[in-house]
């Protein structure tokens, strides 16, 4: 993402119960469908003991529109009843972004 700040992270953190039948599939809709959402950014994953899924938007507008959408609520819904054990969504605005990458 090149993005220069300000804009939005949501981070999205999760303990997966022992039901995951269908996940990846939804978790593959979702974040195709996010990406063709107005204001979306892109997306970093890591999945371990602990999920861990950040997305970028560049407003709060945006991500308001993408917790609407009827099918992204629906994969909240299951996430709830199935998925997850736990969740916590955090949103955090991006003031500065130190990177480095080497060679």
């Amino acid at each position: 993402m090149n993005k220069q700040p300000p804009y939005y992270a949501v981070i999205f953190t999760s303990i997966a119960s022992e039901e995951q039948e269908g996940y990846a599939t939804m978790a593959s809709k979702m974040e195709m469908l996010a990406a063709n959402q107005p204001g979306y950014l892109g997306m970093e994953h890591a999945r371990e003991e602990v999920g861990i899924t950040i997305s970028y938007w560049e407003s709060l507008e945006a991500i308001a529109a993408w917790k609407a959408v009827l099918e992204h609520q629906e994969a909240q819904r299951l996430g709830r009843e199935r998925w997850y054990q736990q969740y916590t969504t955090k949103i955090c605005k991006v003031e500065r972004v130190f990177s480095f990458e080497k060679d």
